[in-house]
């Protein structure tokens, strides 16, 4: 064979390398996909939307802060997952007692419960908004196809699928969105360099809670090692899923703030509510724009609730001794408890579904302090992460957002109280 021919044999086999290379990073993308699909619900954009409606572009840069500590915080669930001999429950329950573990357990459920609520209310919206028909209706049916999804064979599969494509219809309508609302970019820019309204406290509040979302982040181990994610595969994944996974959400979340004040500047009027934004949207940026707001939003609210549901479900699960694998009947017994609660809530519930979801996407702050110092103490211990032990800018910026988390809380108390 003469070296010219084997030059040319040569060419094809390095590329199916590369592209291998490339198929087998894309797949490592899942976990922090799901965290991110439950972190941006209904409570973060309807969050989103009153900040962009009352403050303008002012507020962008508490998303831009969130979602950095964000990243930090998912990346020490996924190190914990990859060095643990069990899940962070167990390990927590090994190294620092039962009581703390099943306190762990149930404080995701109890987020779960409130983030339920929110799902609920803004799947009914969303759809409702999309295709017309009654909001609560659309609550009814959507709470039923997430519980008879539950139950289908391999269902961790079907569900990361899943992120991964309402991620996708998320990111067309929110980016598309935000374009088609010809918003000023200088002062979206501006939004990044922080400033506090006097009267944004309650608000603030509710931002970090659903973009620093801690639970997303504790959960995110469980979904990495329902993946068998693998040691060598740590810096791929890092790249591959951790960052980009948390920050297409603050991106989206970033870009809701901007259409919605874009729409404020356009129109002088301030949309509170996600049908109100959608008919300021209107004149803006056409029937077109509003509804791929409308189509982003459906997305966001239904990710939320089946990835909401499954978390809650499965770390309860595994608080109480049944088991933490995603197709176990007691995981699934949960989900249904969880939904259940969300749809019962919204139905007999005479308060604004936009405040509902507000209130409870801000009180899931109280819970967070326990999870993220849960995090934060065992990513520290050398004998049990050994080389995957937190790194000092690590423990810097997860001192900071520990520092940010008691705080918001203090703040929270002194306001419902």
């Amino acid at each position: 064979m003469s070296e010219q021919t084997e030059i040319r044999e040569s060419r094809p086999t390095g590329s199916r390398r590369r592209r291998a290379g490339l198929v087998a990073t894309l797949a490592l993308m899942g976990p922090s996909f799901i965290a991110g699909a439950w972190q941006f619900g209904p409570g973060n954009l309807a969050s989103a939307v009153q900040a962009g409606g009352a403050h303008g572009y002012t507020l962008i840069w508490v998303i831009a802060v969130s979602t950095l500590l964000m990243i930090v915080f998912t990346d020490m669930s996924v190190r914990l997952a990859i060095v643990s001999p069990g899940s962070l429950v167990q390990t927590i329950k090994d190294r620092l007692g039962l009581p703390v573990g099943v306190a762990a357990g149930v404080g995701v459920f109890l987020i779960s419960l409130c983030f339920s609520v929110g799902n609920a209310v803004g799947s009914g919206l969303g759809f409702s908004m999309l295709f017309g028909g009654s909001p609560t209706l659309w609550t009814i049916g959507c709470s039923l196809v997430v519980a008879a999804v539950a139950w289908a064979p391999n269902y961790y599969k079907l569900f990361e699928r899943a992120m991964l494509g309402m991620v996708v219809l998320m990111g067309i309508g929110f980016v598309l969105g935000a374009f088609l609302s010809k918003p000023d970019w200088i002062s979206a820019a501006d939004g990044l360099f922080p400033t506090l309204p006097s009267d944004s406290g309650l608000l603030v509040i509710a931002l970090v809670g659903t973009n620093f979302s801690i639970n997303a982040a504790f959960f995110t181990g469980y979904a990495s090692r329902e993946r068998g994610l693998r040691a060598e595969d740590y810096r791929t994944t890092t790249l591959a899923d951790t960052i980009p996974g948390i920050l297409a959400p603050g991106i989206m979340t970033a870009l809701v703030i901007v259409t919605a004040a874009a729409a404020l500047d356009a129109t002088g009027t301030a949309a509170a509510t996600f049908p109100e934004l959608a008919n300021v949207l209107r004149p803006v940026a056409g029937d077109f724009g509003a509804t791929l707001f409308a189509l982003g939003f459906s997305a966001a609210a239904f990710s939320s609730m089946v990835a909401n549901a499954t978390a809650g479900g499965t770390l309860l699960s595994d608080a109480i001794g049944r088991g933490n694998r995603f197709g176990s009947a007691s995981v699934k017994i949960i989900m249904a408890v969880i939904l259940a609660f969300g749809l019962v809530v919204t139905l007999v519930s005479d308060g604004s579904p936009v405040e509902l979801i507000i209130t409870a996407q801000a009180l899931t702050i109280i819970v967070a302090p326990l999870l993220g110092l849960l995090l934060f103490v065992m990513a520290t211990r050398r004998d049990l992460m050994g080389r995957f032990v937190n790194t000092w800018w690590q423990n810097v910026l997860g001192v900071l957002g520990l520092a940010a988390i008691f705080a918001l809380c203090y703040r929270l108390l002194t306001i419902v109280l």
